[in-house]
């Protein structure tokens, strides 16, 4: 897979510079909590339709990284500019709004309420019925599970099927951006390799950027387009899926 070609610039209302090509651009991130630095001079980009994986050890700086994109942190320095805007300081109500999804690695579903109300509550923005039954029609399609379930409390269902309603619930809301933590995190192979070929899925057919961050190197490299390495708070590699998968192994970039 060849490198992308230099895409035309864009300047936004604000003056912040883009590109046609990415829906999301970092430069110069730093982020961390209150006076403590965990992310040092970020720069990466995510394209339309890309799926984009963030891989490292725990601790590396990744979570927060994706914290900051989606205004649960503000930034201690750098620009994130997401579809041509700044967006450093934006809530993350306003994000939501402007078309990104967040998925933690935990506690990540609404245990209380069932299949159908976690759902429904992630189109409430969608004023418009019928593009929202267009939406959940998808859903089910995509995770035949769920439909079967919908009745069913999101707390007893297992680890994996939950995983997939943590999909589906962001899905419904049309998201532009899907920012992704951990999904393989506790789950049998076979459920990660179903979630995954879904992610995939919303990619191609959906023009769904994602931002994924993933232990599981072999598994985001099948889905991924490109990677970048976190260490210590900082981007050292940023290579192909393709690139990074013809490397022998990968411990030595962690």
């Amino acid at each position: 897979m060849a490198p992308p070609e230099p895409a035309p610039s864009t300047v936004s209302a604000n003056g912040e510079v883009g590109t046609k090509r990415d829906l999301l651009e970092l430069s110069g991130v730093q982020a961390g909590y209150g006076r403590k630095h965990v992310v040092f001079d970020v720069d990466l980009h995510v394209g339309h339709g890309e799926i984009v994986t963030i891989v490292g050890h725990n601790g590396a700086g990744k979570t927060t990284t994706l914290k900051t994109v989606f205004g649960m942190l503000r930034p201690l320095g750098g620009h994130i500019v997401y579809d041509g805007d700044d967006v450093a300081r934006s809530s993350c109500r306003r994000n939501v709004l402007r078309g990104m999804s967040y998925i933690p690695a935990e506690r990540f579903v609404f245990g209380d309420l069932n299949v159908i109300d976690n759902l429904r509550l992630g189109g409430m923005h969608n004023k418009d019925s019928k593009a929202r039954d267009e939406r959940l029609a998808m859903v089910y399609e995509m995770f035949p599970i769920l439909k079967e379930r919908s009745e069913q409390k999101a707390r007893t269902m297992s680890g994996g099927q939950q995983r997939m309603l943590s999909l589906g619930l962001a899905m419904m809301s049309r998201p532009r951006l899907l920012l992704l933590d951990e999904p393989s995190l506790g789950l049998a192979p076979a459920l990660v390799g179903e979630i995954f070929e879904g992610v995939r899925r919303l990619a191609d057919e959906d023009g769904l950027s994602v931002l994924l961050l993933e232990q599981n190197v072999g598994q985001a490299l099948r889905i991924a387009d490109r990677a970048y390495v976190m260490r210590s708070g900082r981007i050292i590699l940023e290579e192909t899926a393709e690139q990074m998968q013809r490397r022998p192994d990968y411990w030595d970039l962690f």
